[in-house]
């Protein structure tokens, strides 16, 4: 299932949808259509856990694409919106988590050449979240090392404390595309969440999958382009700590709740690591995508 959450066009307010060919339906409004109580945001869809995912896929798989009244939107009359627009925790971001992406960190950030042994794990706070479209923001009194960094995200459901590797991946509601926007400059004494964490630096969606549809998230393939020329392809397979690891490795410490995201690396081709190095600025456009989840297009704008 494609999850997404949207704003009709004339609306103010955020609905949950499920993607059904070129249509948004709202689940709520088709719950209520079925007397089937489904709520209206993700977050709260999450919450209701594995069971809600399997109600929701039945019942739209038992409309046959004939939908009561006011249930589908067309895709082309509604906005995207971040799937989880506000989340309730920092997003756990990973970094050096590609083996080629180590190198090129090394040679350009100061980073250890040495591949990391445990995974290097930072924070993006809430408001660093932005939906598909939105502009990232360039402040050139801040940065002029604006970075781009594509990243597979999965999205918690249930519960993880101090999970084993082999149970891991049963916590997972789904995946998304996220980038790592990324202020090369503002790094400070080693601490990366002031370099990672402006507001518009974490662009994400265009939706959630759920986990049926991607049983093996270490197979997708993943890229970015800026202005059309494309800068990082890799595979989510090249990843030096795999999810289930990651998921186990934070666990350990840290209760991962429902709704919470972990970004997971990105591979190399970032900017920084480039002769000569690029950077973004006004006027950019980045793209990208993961395999069997979307795209994101976003402008970087000037503020």
């Amino acid at each position: 299932m494609r999850l997404v959450t949207y704003r009709a066009h004339g609306e103010s307010a955020a609905r949950l949808g499920a993607i059904q060919g070129d249509l948004v339906v709202d689940l709520e409004h088709l719950g209520a259509a079925s007397g089937v109580a489904l709520p209206s945001s993700m977050l709260a869809f999450i919450d209701l856990g594995p069971t809600a995912v399997t109600a929701a896929v039945a019942l739209l798989t038992s409309m046959g694409n004939d939908w009561p009244v006011g249930v589908a939107t067309p895709l082309a009359n509604v906005r995207l919106l971040a799937p989880i627009p506000r989340p309730r925790k920092n997003i756990f971001g990973i970094g050096l988590n590609y083996i080629d992406h180590v190198a090129e960190s090394a040679a350009a950030l100061d980073t250890s050449p040495d591949l990391p042994k445990q995974p290097v794990i930072f924070s993006k706070p809430p408001t660093s979240i932005c939906g598909p479209g939105d502009p990232v923001l360039h402040d050139a009194t801040i940065t002029q090392q604006l970075d781009w960094e594509v990243e597979l995200a999965a999205i918690i459901g249930t519960t993880a404390k101090r999970v084993s590797r082999a149970d891991a991946l049963k916590h997972v509601f789904g995946y998304s595309v996220l980038i790592d926007m990324s202020a090369r400059d503002c790094r400070r004494a080693g601490q990366w969440i002031y370099s990672k964490g402006q507001d518009s630096y974490a662009p994400m969606g265009p939706c959630i999958v759920t986990t049926d549809e991607i049983p093996d998230p270490q197979t997708l393939d993943l890229w970015l382009t800026v202005n059309g020329v494309e800068k990082q392809r890799s595979n989510t397979s090249h990843m030096l700590f795999k999810v289930d690891e990651l998921i186990a490795d934070i666990s350990r410490g840290i209760t991962l709740e429902p709704g919470d995201i972990i970004a997971t690396g990105t591979p190399e081709g970032v900017g920084a690591g480039r002769t000569p190095q690029e950077f973004l600025w006004p006027g950019d456009v980045i793209a990208c995508g993961v395999e069997g989840i979307g795209e994101l297009r976003h402008p970087i704008v000037a503020v």
